[in-house]
């Protein structure tokens, strides 16, 4: 049986495979991203830039800070409900994940911060709110 050595696993880091960066024992577990080389655009998990179709992507680490853009409960497959979130990070990419707390308070507009690179069930980001937002009478 063939295993790669660990020096073969950083060459491949520039790559998609690479998307998750389990090297950093040292800090919380980190999300990396990709830049396109010739148009700068940020993407995640992409094998070419959606805008100019080049595949010279540098592998980027983010700073885990973002924005809900849009979050929904689904009940199915699920003994409770859960969310699933649509985040927009700081560095211009838009990624799907979990956010932590009650799936029915979790409103767009509200900062969250990564909490999991990878959720050990789903294989998705977790996030947590960064701060509770006060709404009165919403």
């Amino acid at each position: 049986m063939y295993h790669p050595s660990e020096s073969v696993a950083q060459q491949a880091a520039g790559s998609t495979t690479g998307v998750l960066d389990p090297r950093d024992k040292g800090r919380a577990e980190a999300m990396l991203f990709q830049r396109c080389a010739w148009c700068g655009t940020t993407m995640y998990h992409r094998l070419l830039c959606p805008v100019c179709q080049g595949s010279d992507l540098r592998t980027e680490r983010s700073e885990g800070v973002g924005t809900v853009r849009h979050s929904t409960v689904l009940h199915r497959n699920t003994p409770a409900a859960r969310n699933v979130s649509l985040i927009e990070m700081a560095e211009g990419f838009v990624v799907r994940g979990r956010v932590m707390g009650p799936p029915i308070g979790i409103h767009s507009g509200d900062r969250v911060r990564l909490s999991t690179a990878e959720d050990p069930v789903r294989g998705e980001p977790v996030f947590q709110l960064v701060d509770e937002p006060f709404r009165a009478w919403t």
